[in-house]
């Protein structure tokens, strides 16, 4: 087995300068098993980050796999091209899962790749090209979804579309600002309004800072959109399958979009993508198109799986009931300690402040000494980030709070 340092050595080779990896000294993990990882000493950590929220059913799931494996056996790839039955028995059972009207799907293998369509489907139902977005929205890595997105490190395409109008974020320093931004939203549309075509947002900011709306913040921007035929575009690559503590986290909200985007945990680790919408702009996705991998039988025998798992478990009352835990315990560190702020999040999707992007740099290489493994987000990398499978314990929590009032007395 090769050694830490051979594989940064390699990575260093071999990959592009721009790939990066956690800690200064990173563990070599080679074994998962639910909400536990194991490097190659065979220490055991806690993830509290989930592969940056996809294994939501936990690492290694003997059940889906079994499932998944029985799958590889018989037949891997055929291209969406050609009947399958795994295809349309999740595409029916997202349907019947997904809010409102919405019932079409494309599958595809990523969420790069689901937004993308989204956005494209966007402008062949409305004839319009122009975007709305949101100030620390994360969407994708390619030109359209870049384009998008509104974190600036993520912004590297030189060349990015011009034709998207950025809000401010719901939320900012822990406070709302419902109103500014949808002020904001309808002075675009006053001006820009007659060719944009869609709006993008998350339920809930992801790497952006655990960002979340304030209630009825959707309802009065889905009415301002509609005004103007302007597509609302849900990015639930992040939110969806039990994360917020809902199937899918506009579920918090009274309102149906037009478009839904999907990925991430639907695959609990394989690859898999999907964007949704209701029949009147579906019907508009008309001409020629076709994903090779996308809705492959494989993926989706996984994404089946993963919906079961998730119903019979009741993860997202699992995950309602121990994010609301996690959020006092990380609100009575915070009363604790003046540079930890704003604790705030949906079910197992919590993130606090601490005053500076170093801070977190430091906690995050003190909690994996510790056996922990923590994500970071924010517009300034300020944010921590806890977004755990959804099979972690009480006992878990208790014990990873614990460490972090150790870490936050002496950093």
């Amino acid at each position: 087995m090769l050694k830490v340092s051979e594989i940064i050595e390699k990575k260093k080779a071999f990959f592009f300068p721009n790939s990066m990896h956690f800690y200064k000294s990173p563990p070599h993990i080679v074994r998962g098993e639910g909400q536990y990882l194991f490097d190659d000493q065979d220490r055991r950590y806690i993830d509290f980050f989930a592969g940056v929220t996809v294994v939501n059913c936990g690492h290694a799931n003997q059940v889906i796999n079994k499932k998944v494996i029985a799958q590889i056996q018989r037949l891997q790839h055929t291209s969406i091209i050609y009947l399958t039955e795994p295809m349309v028995v999740l595409a029916e059972k997202l349907a019947s899962l997904l809010p409102g009207d919405i019932e079409q799907t494309f599958f595809c293998n990523s969420g790069t790749e689901a937004n993308e369509g989204a956005l494209l489907l966007a402008r062949m139902a409305t004839g319009k090209k122009g975007f709305i977005s949101f100030k620390g929205g994360l969407h994708g890595r390619s030109a359209l979804t870049m384009s998008v997105t509104g974190i600036p490190m993520w912004r590297i395409d030189p060349f990015l579309d011009e034709d998207v109008y950025f809000a401010e974020s719901y939320m900012k320093d822990g406070h709302y600002q419902t109103d500014k931004v949808l002020k904001e939203v309808a002075r675009i549309l006053d001006e820009h309004g007659d060719h944009i075509a869609g709006c993008i947002i998350e339920p809930l900011q992801g790497n952006g800072g655990i960002q979340v709306p304030e209630e009825g913040f959707f309802k009065k921007l889905k009415v301002m959109l509609e005004e103007k035929g302007v597509l609302l575009i849900v990015d639930e690559v992040q939110t969806a399958f039990g994360r917020t503590g809902k199937m899918f986290a506009i579920e918090h909200e009274d309102i149906v979009p037009d478009i839904i985007t999907m990925a991430k945990a639907l695959g609990n680790g394989y690859p898999i993508g999907a964007f949704s919408a209701r029949p009147h702009i579906a019907k508009h996705f008309s001409k020629p198109s076709a994903s090779t991998l996308g809705g492959n039988p494989v993926s989706t025998t996984a994404g089946i799986e993963v919906i079961s798992y998730i119903e019979t478990l009741k993860l997202c009352e699992r995950s309602e009931s121990l994010g609301s835990y996690l959020l006092e315990g990380l609100d009575t560190l915070s009363q604790r300690y003046d540079f930890v702020k704003y604790p705030r999040g949906r079910g197992l999707m919590v993130g606090v402040s601490l005053d500076s992007a170093e801070r977190v740099d430091q906690v995050l290489e003190e909690m994996c000494r510790r056996g922990f493994i923590i994500g970071k987000n924010g517009l300034e990398r300020e944010v921590l980030a806890f977004q755990p499978p959804l099979v972690i314990t009480k006992e878990d929590i208790d014990e990873m709070l614990k460490a972090l009032d150790d870490v936050f007395k002496i950093i």
